[in-house]
């Protein structure tokens, strides 16, 4: 997947100089390629000139930031998808006719909509004022046409289930979701995170054997490899795996004429279906666990070519010396070390405060009401240790992580040094396939399983019964809180980003023993309610559409005002 940069192949003197220095270093050839793509990457970050670039109003821009940061305390997402998910919920909200069936919008604009898109965008804080080109107006707009189109002209032939409600509104949610994740694209470029990828990706390639070989192609090979890289380097959901997994069995998605478009909507639901079912590979996990140890190597490998964006052509020299490399790895650990507290912290303050919201909600809207309806009241103290007990018990369950051992900076360090430098016998990763447990074993396996989620769940409603709430409320916590540990779960694999010797305790395992079979129910019930919340899309439009009404509104008068004051002379 990595592609050859064309501005290399015209090197000045120096540049020149420094390929023979990085070949005289004996640097491995997935290095040079990191290296290379690294300063591609700051070559396109220099100012252009005559580009006009598109400018919102500030104050317009500061309220609409707050809104922002308030739709995020409501529905959480992690730093590296909350402008995917932005510019999704602002599709929905004006594509609602194409996913509801209704006509609330016959004939949806390209054009119009990729204005507003990208403006909303800039004023949200998603994108930077004035450094986005003009031209991102009309990319934009040819990449809604495409989606529009097939939305409008999918196949009625494959999509026997159209009367379906709920499997049109899930196909239609998936296609908007990719159309977020190419606007987002093609709006910032992730060079630098592409950079990396290919990099682990090659290299992962190259160290993961599977036994027997041929139990899968190579091509699926590298899928999975791929998948996992996106999973465990950047955390990347299943929409922006799913759209990465489109370009790369499909490179001519992205420039496709529009006498394709007819061919992509007949086909749109078989790739979908094709890339569910790379999603949900057999082998997916195994791959999983390999790259998840070694995603700490290139996250500090960016992190140190980050130290050298304005003067790229000191990447080598620094990587040359050993010793000033080792000097580097240690301080970039450090620094990493400190912003991971600070996420995880961030993490668990955002992900409590949506439990708290989302509880409030439900006791208010859900709650209450069932149990007047059935019991005849509900006590207050319930109600307010309705909300504060699930809360505390997010908190407690996000701030229980481990960090790394004090050897893991050593094995990190040899571990780096195995990927910059040409080394004989690089370490190889085995996958093996795994045998066939006996009946008895996996029986019994089984049944400690389903113990570990009898208990957890028994001492939640046990919890929940002491502070006398009604079975209905009963019923609806317990529910939340399996969300809510899988929720935790995921914050304390966000705690291993650093590591790469791990080592389970006695202690972890017998947690883990409790909360997994909780936590894969958690999972599911919060996959369900992605799946089945049709209402959502109704919801978002009610809430986005008068507000951002306002928005535009301050922003004409404040243009307005301008005007006029620049009349006072």
């Amino acid at each position: 997947m990595t592609q050859d940069n064309p501005v290399f192949d015209q090197q000045d003197e120096a540049s020149q100089k420094e390929e023979f220095f990085v070949e005289h270093l004996h640097f491995s050839e997935t290095a040079k390629q990191l290296f290379k793509d690294y300063q591609h990457y700051y070559t396109s970050l220099k100012p252009k000139g005559g580009v006009s670039f598109i400018h919102v109003d500030e104050l317009a821009s500061r309220v609409a930031v707050f809104y922002e940061s308030l739709i995020r305390v409501v529905n959480w997402k992690e730093e590296q998808l909350v402008r995917r998910t932005a510019i999704e919920r602002k599709l929905k909200r004006r594509l609602i006719s194409e996913i509801s069936g209704l006509s609330i919008v016959a004939n949806p604009k390209a054009e119009k909509i990729a204005e507003a898109l990208v403006l909303e965008s800039i004023r949200g804080g998603h994108l930077p004022n004035n450094q986005i080109p003009q031209s991102k107006f009309q990319d934009v707009q040819k990449i809604l046409e495409k989606y529009i189109y097939i939305l409008k002209n999918i196949s009625s032939a494959q999509d026997k289930s159209s009367s379906d409600v709920k499997l049109k509104v899930q196909f239609y949610n998936w296609l908007l979701e990719i159309t977020a994740c190419e606007i987002e694209e093609t709006l910032a470029p992730p060079l630098k995170e592409n950079a990396l990828i290919d990099s682990m990706v090659n290299v992962m390639e190259e160290r993961i054997t599977l036994k027997p070989a041929d139990i899968i192609s190579q091509n699926e090979k590298r899928a999975q490899i791929y998948i996992a890289v996106l999973r465990t380097l950047f955390h990347l959901d299943a929409p922006i795996i799913s759209y990465r997994l489109l370009k790369w069995e499909h490179p001519e998605w992205l420039e496709m004429p529009k006498d394709l478009y007819p061919q992509a909507a007949q086909e749109i639901l078989k790739i979908k279906k094709g890339i569910g079912k790379r999603l949900n590979h057999p082998l997916s996990g195994e791959f999983f666990k390999i790259c998840e140890k070694y995603d700490t190597l290139w996250l500090v490998l960016g992190d140190i070519m980050e130290k050298f964006k304005k003067n790229p052509s000191e990447i080598p020299a620094k990587f040359g010396n050993k010793e000033s490399l080792t000097k580097l790895i240690a301080e970039i650990y450090q620094n990493r070390l400190k912003t991971l507290k600070n996420r995880l912290l961030k993490m668990g303050l955002f992900s409590s405060l949506s439990v708290m919201i989302a509880n409030t909600f439900s006791l208010f809207m859900v709650e209450v009401p069932l149990a007047k309806l059935l019991y005849g009241k509900i006590i207050p103290l319930a109600m307010v240790a309705d909300i504060v007990v699930p809360t505390l018990i997010m908190i407690g369950l996000v701030s229980a992580y481990k960090l790394p051992s004090e050897t893991n900076l050593e094995k990190l360090t040899d571990e780096i040094s195995k990927i910059v430098y040409k080394q004989e016998g690089e370490e190889l990763y085995e996958i093996k396939v795994r045998r066939r447990r006996k009946f008895l074993a996996t029986f019994f396996i089984f049944l400690l399983y389903l113990l570990g989620l009898v208990v957890t769940l028994g001492a939640i409603v046990w919890l929940l019964k002491s502070i006398k709430l009604p079975p209905t409320s009963i019923f609806i916590n317990t529910m939340l809180a399996a969300v809510m540990i899988f929720s935790a779960m995921v914050v304390r694999q966000r705690a291993k980003e650093l590591t790469v010797e791990d080592r389970t305790t006695f202690l972890e395992f017998s947690v883990d023993a409790f909360s997994i079979p909780v936590a894969k129910v958690g999972q599911w019930l919060a996959s369900k309610w992605k799946k089945y919340n049709i209402v959502s899309v109704f919801f978002t439009a009610l809430i986005d559409m008068p507000f951002f009404v306002f928005i535009n509104f301050i922003e004409n008068w404040s243009s307005f005002l301008k005007e006029r004051k620049s009349e006072i002379h």
